[in-house]
């Protein structure tokens, strides 16, 4: 199996069976996003205590990409300072430019052939600039 088709099954799983599909009722910074080049729209919800992503999980809809990349980072942010979950959107940023980057979280990795693809950029980041749209709220 090449690397190429191992990255559209993970980026396919994700997308099929979504990590931290749902909201939560209350207590969470909620962020709404959308991406109108291509319809995609996301609603992330997070619980932020002490400085640490407690928990995140979003609804929304959209292309394979932008759900499983919502999928990959809700997961990966669990349980991560604040500063650190900040740090992995940065690094995913410079994924997304084509910079080789390496995620404790392997399967945002599959997301890097992306970089290819200028108009599918901002598809895979949307979750990404919610959740450091959300942490700053949470700051303040």
């Amino acid at each position: 199996m090449q690397l190429d088709d191992l990255y559209r099954r993970v980026i396919m799983d994700h997308y099929k069976t979504p990590r931290n599909r749902g909201k939560f009722e209350d207590g969470a910074v909620s962020v709404e996003l959308n991406n109108p080049t291509c319809g995609d729209k996301i609603t992330l919800q997070m619980r932020v205590e002490d400085g640490i992503v407690q928990e995140a999980r979003f609804i929304g809809e959209g292309c394979s990409i932008s759900m499983a990349s919502a999928s990959m980072m809700t997961d990966a942010v669990k349980g991560k300072t604040v500063e650190d979950a900040m740090g992995m959107a940065e690094d995913f940023s410079k994924l997304m430019q084509g910079e080789p980057v390496e995620f404790e979280y392997e399967d945002i990795e599959a997301l890097s052939g992306v970089s290819k693809f200028p108009a599918r950029i901002k598809c895979a980041t949307l979750a990404w600039k919610a959740m450091q749209k959300g942490l700053e709220a949470a700051k303040n």
